[in-house]
């Protein structure tokens, strides 16, 4: 995120804590879709994501005055979306799973129709080659390269040590690196 973006979005949640109705309409319209992108990233259904975003506003708003530096409101927030965003996956279990079952069955049947040119190839083998990853190591990798958050704005996000964000980084890459190499010998 731009300096400027990320200056803005501080004075309008120092305009939040003080009140500002107008402000905190602006936040919702400038950050909304990020924090479903965000949701929809772990829920993997847009419908139910955007129900996530829109409790995460609640939260968001009841407690914006207790965020000490509204520089981080961007991760803050986030931070929220994730955490959400997992509860909601521990309570549905049952229906994930029979959720990806059907999206599973319905992608073979993508992939058997399709032909792909070799950089959609490339684009859908990394993608299938990430999902092995286990769920800690994607998200980091999720983060990182894809949402461009630093190892700081991560460990926030994910609430853990800067020390493990570095780790699964690493760990992530190396077992890439092995899934793709495999892949390239078949």
């Amino acid at each position: 995120m731009t300096s400027t973006n990320k200056t803005f979005d501080s004075l309008l949640v120092l305009q939040c804590q003080s009140g500002d109705k107008k402000a905190a309409a602006i936040l919702v319209k400038r950050w909304h879709e990020k924090l479903c992108t965000q949701a929809n990233w772990y829920i993997k259904d847009k419908e139910i994501s955007k129900d996530i975003a829109q409790d995460s506003w609640s939260t968001i708003l009841q407690k914006i005055n207790n965020l000490k530096d509204s520089n981080s409101f961007g991760s803050w927030a986030l931070a929220i979306v994730t955490r959400k965003s997992i509860d909601w996956l521990r309570k549905n279990k049952k229906e994930r799973d029979n959720l990806n079952s059907y999206r599973k069955e319905l992608n073979q049947n993508l992939v058997k129709n399709e032909v792909y040119d070799e950089s959609e190839h490339k684009r859908v083998l990394l993608k299938k080659s990430i999902e092995k990853l286990p769920g800690d190591q994607q998200m980091v990798l999720h983060l990182f390269y894809v949402e461009e958050y630093n190892i700081k704005q991560i460990a926030e996000i994910t609430s853990i040590s800067t020390g493990t964000v570095k780790s699964r980084l690493f760990t992530a890459r190396e077992k890439l690196k092995l899934i793709l190499k495999t892949k390239n010998h078949e």
